[in-house]
């Protein structure tokens, strides 16, 4: 026993000094000076709200098409001896151009008779007039002036009959110099061919078709147009052409590879909702499309060619208009205030376009907008930020003195 305290006491007794040494000092050890928690302040980019002065701008696309487009038909039976060099698909036909002949031969000998019957019905009538007024002569010779005499001993009835005559060859005559006329084809317009379903040599028949050709001189795109799209746009009313006051449009298109611009303008409204998607279309007027007619057109827009529309809308004046990357949760907005510090607000969002948004309450013009993204907004978070941005306004299509009303 007394070894084994011999052997541990020692250690014991070390430890626990060691133990007391530790705590007297950890009771004597000095308070760390205390300091103020560090907070980062976070870098953002900002622009300045500012009041909208030009247009909304309404998005659409469609499909050129011609205004006018004809399947061009035979009038009369024969053979095709001529075919127009240009009656060809894609070729340019100018009107009353003739675009194929049919042998006129019959035609012309069926002219001939009928002008002859036509000498003769003439030639009758005049004998019968001759007849009807000698008859007259010899009734008041033998009876005076007293008695009328009747309609059979004037030869009348001849006489109307020999007038019919006249009538009916001169039909005739008509009829036969107008069959001549349609041996010859020809369109009332400027176009271009679609396709030709004939060639020469070929024997045609009444109706038979030849060919499909459209006209140059405007194109058209129907543009389907929500009722949400309505409310912003000033638009012809159903019935009414727009020729006066014409809504401006810009249609943007792939050709030849590249991207491409036309000016147009909305013409009318067709006045009818779809059943099936619930939209209204717009019909859109380019002139002189493939600039065949004197229009200088450093593209060409064809026909089928797909096209994205932008509709001149109503005036935005007196909006705030924002990039709509400015919006968060849809509705929301944060700003940096004069201690530059985070605020949230939250906005009345009258329209949202794919690039803008437009609000009418919350904002001033010349607050900062926020335009970084933020994991954690919270209210009064600091911030450190740019040199604040302008807005670049959205595309205009016209100068606001143009405008056609103000926004709803």
């Amino acid at each position: 026993m007394k070894a084994f305290f011999k052997i541990f006491l020692p250690s014991v007794l070390m430890i626990a000094a060691a133990i007391g040494v530790v705590v007297l000092l950890a009771q004597n050890r000095p308070e760390p000076p205390e300091r103020e928690p560090m907070v980062s302040a976070m870098l953002v980019d900002v622009i300045e709200a500012e009041t909208s002065t030009g247009y909304f701008s309404v998005s659409a696309q469609g499909t050129v098409r011609p205004r006018t487009e004809t399947a061009v038909a035979a009038e009369v039976s024969g053979r095709l001896v001529r075919v127009a060099d240009d009656f060809i698909a894609g070729g340019f036909v100018r009107a009353g151009e003739t675009l194929a002949e049919i042998d006129p031969s019959d035609y012309e000998a069926a002219l001939l008779q009928a002008q002859a019957e036509l000498a003769s019905a003439r030639s009758r009538l005049a004998d019968e007039s001759a007849r009807s007024d000698q008859a007259r002569r010899d009734w008041q010779r033998l009876h005076g002036a007293e008695r009328e005499p009747g309609e059979l001993v004037l030869r009348l009835p001849q006489v109307a009959g020999a007038q019919a005559s006249v009538q009916a060859a001169e039909a005739a005559v008509l009829r036969a110099r107008r069959n001549l006329e349609r041996t010859r084809i020809s369109l009332p317009f400027d176009g271009l061919v679609r396709r030709r379903d004939v060639d020469l040599g070929q024997y045609v028949s009444t109706g038979s078709a030849l060919g499909v050709v459209f006209a140059v001189d405007v194109a058209e795109v129907r543009l389907p147009l929500s009722d949400q799209d309505l409310a912003f746009l000033d638009l012809p009313s159903p019935g009414v052409l727009a020729a006066e006051t014409p809504v401006p449009v810009t249609l943007t298109g792939r050709v030849r590879g590249q991207t491409a611009r036309w000016d147009a303008h909305i013409v009318r409204t067709e006045g009818v909702v779809d059943e099936a998607t619930r939209l209204v279309h717009a019909v859109a007027e380019i002139r002189d499309p493939y600039g065949l007619l004197g229009m200088q057109r450093p593209t060409p827009l064809p026909m089928g060619t797909f096209v994205q529309a932008e509709i001149r809308g109503l005036v935005s004046a007196g909006l705030i208009e924002l990039p709509r990357a400015a919006l968060r949760d849809g509705n929301r907005v944060y700003l940096a205030n004069a201690d530059d510090e985070l605020e949230i607000r939250t906005v009345e969002v009258l329209r949202k376009t794919p690039q803008r948004a437009y609000v009418r309450n919350a904002l001033q013009p010349g607050d900062l907008v926020i335009t970084t993204a933020i994991q954690a907004p919270i209210p009064g978070l600091p911030l450190r930020v740019r040199e604040a941005a302008a807005v670049q306004p959205e595309l205009r299509l016209s100068s606001a003195g143009d405008a056609p009303g103000a926004a709803p």
